[in-house]
């Protein structure tokens, strides 16, 4: 009996990587710049290209970058990574590398490449729970008090009980995602990740608990955090 990691590879990742990341300060974009010397979109990278059953990975960056990447990133590419031009939202983004996939892939990944430290036991479960027909978000629960605010007054304090937070990667069949994207017409709200995406279109989407370890990199601030866990994990 063969496990779905002996079989041929048939997963492909999309790395959302196109935006401007103006949060984090001036400089280069921020997928760019290192952690402890690492890029911080190769070390979102190298987890997925590094797994099994992943056919292929493709990146989204910024169109200039796109046209012309950063010299250690240009040395990757090939049959594994491609590299595509992003949109101006982060759905653009994703549809433009659904649009780069290879007819052999069934299921699909999205990951953002603001998140350096995704455990591989995170991307096994997204995985898992794509192949049993369903979308998956990778999501820890709220630990904090969540208070309704409006205009700087607390109007209510909101149970906390069945609220979690999204990360990535999420993961879907190539099918659903795809048709989610078919239905999102123009004028339509731009969704905030994929899985609200096919929540809108009626398909099911579960969560897979995930380590606060993958946070998202989107201030200087977080910078310092993600150089103190480099060095904690390395």
């Amino acid at each position: 009996m063969t496990s779905p990691g002996d079989s041929r590879p048939d997963v492909a990742v999309v790395i959302v990587a196109a935006g401007a990341g103006v949060r984090a300060g001036p400089g280069e974009p921020k997928q760019f710049r290192p952690i402890l010397g690492v890029p911080m979109l190769l070390r979102a990278l190298r987890p997925f290209l590094s797994h099994r059953q992943v056919d292929h990975v493709v990146v989204t960056l910024p169109a200039g970058h796109a046209e012309r990447p950063p010299e250690w990133l240009g040395k990757l590419t090939g049959d594994r990574l491609r590299v595509v031009a992003g949109g101006r939202t982060r759905s653009d983004s994703v549809r433009a590398g659904l649009g780069a996939l290879g007819r052999e892939v069934e299921i699909v990944l999205v990951h953002d490449g603001a998140r350096p430290f995704v455990s591989r036991e995170t991307i096994d479960g997204v995985i898992a729970r794509a192949r049993a027909g369903v979308g998956a978000v990778a999501a820890i629960p709220v630990g904090d008090t969540i208070k309704d605010v409006d205009r700087e007054r607390i109007t209510r304090t909101v149970a906390r009980e069945r609220l979690w937070r999204a990360q990535t990667p999420q993961g879907f069949p190539r099918g659903m995602i795809e048709r989610a994207y078919i239905g999102l017409a123009t004028g339509d709200a731009a969704p905030t990740d994929d899985a609200e995406l096919c929540e809108r279109a009626g398909l099911p989407v579960d969560v897979v608990a995930d380590s606060p370890y993958n946070f998202k990199v989107t201030t200087a601030d977080d910078f310092r955090i993600a150089e103190a866990l480099a060095r904690e994990l390395r």
